[in-house]
């Protein structure tokens, strides 16, 4: 039996096992050219296995507590009979190591559950990478029978983007309190929520997050909505209490009832698709240029140059790109 016969890790994951999963996430993870051949044999048989989870995005301000609110609404669905994967984009865990795996021992319960299964992002790499390996993370989760999945942002930037171009629906968790409710929302982002969920709404600070959350009402309202069928709303919670993450929950599945029969929901995987096949291609050209003996041979130059300002950046890619041209 071959180490990376791919079939074993195809059964395996269709079987539901949760090792063989995390040996084939491995596999995906990895850069060896082996591994990553072996890996888009699986993913291939595996893809008509995909496509019936409920893909949700969670991203949050600092100090909302998402870690927190992701292990008390993953419990909560697991009580309602849902398997759930929680995966993570951390950009920031090529500089630093990121936050994830402390992430992932505050949600002791959740993780301890074999019903649930929390992956980290790959350890280094850029955005891209890491979010590349998890939209694959993602669909073997979906064949190993996970029907909710919920990827988090753990990084800043553009992880939110990121994020939101691979799930069905966004949520935005705000914390109220702070003064200007708006202060530290990131341009762009209320573009980006399918809702916006205002959480520690508990004891003395219920009263602030009710106001939050018009605040935030009249906020949306100013915008035009991604969607003429869906104006995303404001909700109110509390994952320490557990109250109205129920409500939460309703409110994707009511965002799936209205974009499921219409075929919005497929079109956006659609485009998802698409869009994610063109990044990957931008990512495999860029590699394969890196690499080429032309440029490898003229570069280290050509860096010098332009950093003692005795060549523009510009001249710099033509001549990368046009006078080498020929030997590509």
């Amino acid at each position: 039996m071959k180490q990376f016969d791919p079939q074993i890790y195809i059964d395996g994951v269709l079987a539901g096992d949760r090792r063989m999963l995390s040996k084939t996430i491995t596999l995906i993870e990895s850069a060896l050219p082996t591994h990553q051949e072996t890996a888009r044999r699986i993913l291939g048989a595996l893809l008509p296995k995909t496509g019936g989870a409920v893909r949700l995005g969670i991203t949050g301000v600092p100090g909302v507590g998402k870690s927190t609110f992701i292990e008390t609404f993953g419990m909560m669905l697991l009580g309602k009979g849902h398997r759930v994967a929680v995966l993570a984009v951390d950009p920031s865990s090529a500089r630093s190591g990121g936050s994830v795996m402390a992430d992932k021992t505050r949600m002791e319960r959740l993780s301890a559950d074999r019903r649930a299964f929390i992956r980290p992002s790959p350890s280094s790499g850029t955005l891209g990478g890491v979010a590349r390996k998890t939209r694959e993370t993602m669909l073997v989760c979906e064949a190993a029978g996970y029907d909710v999945i919920i990827v988090e942002t753990v990084g800043v930037g553009q992880s939110e983007t990121t994020v939101a171009s691979m799930v069905d629906f966004f949520l935005v968790l705000l914390l109220a309190g702070a003064g200007d409710e708006l202060q530290g929302l990131k341009k762009g982002i209320l573009e980006l929520a399918d809702a916006l969920a205002i959480n520690k709404a508990d004891g003395d600070n219920l009263g602030p997050a009710r106001k939050a959350a018009k605040i935030y009402e009249l906020a949306l309202h100013l915008l035009q909505p991604s969607s003429p069928r869906w104006n995303p709303p404001v909700l109110t919670c509390s994952a320490l209490e557990t109250s109205g993450i129920d409500e939460i929950w309703k409110t994707v599945l009511t965002h799936r009832d209205v974009f499921l029969p219409s075929g919005e929901l497929e079109e956006k995987r659609r485009q998802q698709a698409v869009a994610w096949m063109w990044s990957l291609v931008d990512e495999g050209l860029k590699g394969r240029f890196a690499r080429h003996p032309e440029v490898k041979k003229h570069l280290p130059r050509i860096l010098r140059e332009v950093a003692r300002g005795r060549l523009s950046p510009t001249a710099a890619a033509d001549e990368l790109l046009f006078s080498l041209d020929n030997n590509f």
